[in-house]
């Protein structure tokens, strides 16, 4: 369920192949609403902007720009929706072109239904979501430097804020910013998933950070995965 209305999220499907996107119809089921389908990135644009879904399933390589020209024709106007790639690359540039574009995640076709339906609701809810070896490339893409990396005034190896934290609050960031949910830190961690929710909590506010996107992006900058 959403955060804002507690009804399944609203998604949009960006796919040049209508088979696959009927197969992503099929496998998401009754946990989402699909307000609509594109085929190609100017009818993906035209068609999220009359729908404004919650979550975009957006394909990586479209006729006419690719999932990355969504993303930069439509992340400024209607900042409430958020995207998830789903394609069948796992290459390193794809992925971090359209997560610096905007994108809350990426994930390959090759994910289970189950998988797929509970990526969609963390993205609906404010989440990020990639495999851990996906996540490896956004986070050594991030710690060399570029669009995403801070900005040159700070140090990005010397975090004042890391001192802050606690050693298993490390280790519960470090997991955080991986993409793991809390569940599995606690299984990883051999501890209670209240006991990782508090540990978030206690991240989050020491480093001052709203949510598990900008913990993920100040981790990477200060190299600590």
């Amino acid at each position: 369920m959403t955060e804002a209305t507690g009804t399944a999220p609203r998604v949009f499907v960006v796919d040049d192949h209508g088979m696959v996107r009927a197969g992503v119809r099929a496998e998401l089921g009754d946990a989402v609403q699909v307000v609509g389908e594109a085929e190609d990135a100017d009818a993906a644009i035209a068609g999220i902007r009359a729908t404004v879904p919650d979550v975009v399933l957006l394909d990586v390589h479209l006729p006419g720009g690719g999932g990355r020209a969504v993303l930069e024709a439509l992340r400024a106007e209607l900042p409430t929706v958020r995207y998830l790639a789903l394609s069948v690359s796992d290459a390193a540039e794809d992925v971090i072109a359209v997560i610096r574009a905007g994108a809350r995640g990426y994930v390959t076709k090759t994910i289970s239904g189950p998988d797929l339906r509970a990526a969609v609701q963390r993205v609906a809810d404010g989440d990020v979501v990639f495999s851990p070896r996906l996540a490896g490339f956004v986070l050594d893409a991030f710690a060399a430097g570029g669009a995403a990396a801070a900005p040159p005034s700070e140090d990005p190896a010397t975090d004042p804020g890391l001192d802050l934290l606690s050693a298993r609050e490390r280790e519960v960031m470090q997991l955080l910013a991986r993409g793991y949910t809390y569940r599995e830190i606690g299984s990883r961690l051999f501890i209670s998933v209240k006991t990782v929710e508090s540990h978030a909590s206690n991240v989050l506010r020491k480093l001052q950070l709203s949510n598990r996107n900008e913990l993920t992006r100040w981790a990477a900058t200060n190299r600590l995965l």
